[in-house]
């Protein structure tokens, strides 16, 4: 196989990877919530469904554990064929995968130990040291990526990064500010928008190699 097709075989793995990942996260709060009894979307936190004793605890974590695989999958080529990018588009890439790497491992390792933060040490870990990696990570690789897309005139990646950065603030300012009937939807913007950004990097990656090829 010559290095072209081996790239392109590459840039397809890596887009599938990414919806599939997207598609995993959807699932496991649809189905999680399904075999939560009385679990509101509104105000409930999506890593209830995971917490350890959570009626969903098993089926959720199935999913999230394939939508693990997928996103860990999705950014290991994302570090292959980010190679030939700008080097700060490059180092907003290797960041932000790194920070899926974080989430993935760290949140499997360490699940909420009830519904919320209950001051035991696994759900101190959870909450104020795996995320507050994800989000210094999240926040770095998000304002990378934006400048080394604008550096090389990708408007849109550059657009959608600085929209996902601005939902992850919204989250996490929101769920201080607003009312606590409405925190689960709030607190979804912060998670989503890590999880959908890494599909459109996937997707978007494809767009750029293909480019970077035919010129």
């Amino acid at each position: 196989m010559d290095n072209e097709k081996l790239i392109k075989r590459l840039c397809n793995w890596t887009m599938l990877s990414g919806i599939l990942c997207v598609v995993f996260y959807l699932l496991h709060d649809i189905i999680g919530g399904m075999y939560y009894p009385g679990y509101d979307r509104l105000t409930q936190a999506v890593s209830d469904l995971t917490a350890v004793g959570a009626p969903s605890y098993y089926i959720a974590s199935g999913y999230t554990s394939i939508y693990g695989i997928f996103s860990c999958l999705c950014c290991a080529f994302l570090f292959i064929l980010a190679y030939d990018l700008n080097k700060t588009l490059k180092l907003g890439i290797y960041l932000f995968s790194l920070m899926n790497y974080v989430s993935a491992i760290g949140y499997s390792l360490f699940p909420l130990t009830g519904s919320g933060y209950d001051g035991s040490f696994q759900s101190f870990v959870h909450v104020y040291v795996i995320t507050a990696l994800v989000v210094i990570l999240s926040i770095i690789s998000l304002i990378m990526i934006s400048i080394g897309s604008f550096g090389i005139k990708e408007k849109l990646l550059g657009t959608l990064s600085l929209i996902a950065l601005g939902c992850m603030f919204f989250g996490a300012i929101g769920t201080n500010v607003f009312p606590k009937d409405v925190f689960g939807i709030i607190e979804r913007f912060s998670t989503y928008s890590a999880v959908i950004f890494t599909g459109i990097l996937g997707v978007y990656i494809n767009k750029l190699i293909v480019k970077k090829q035919e010129d």
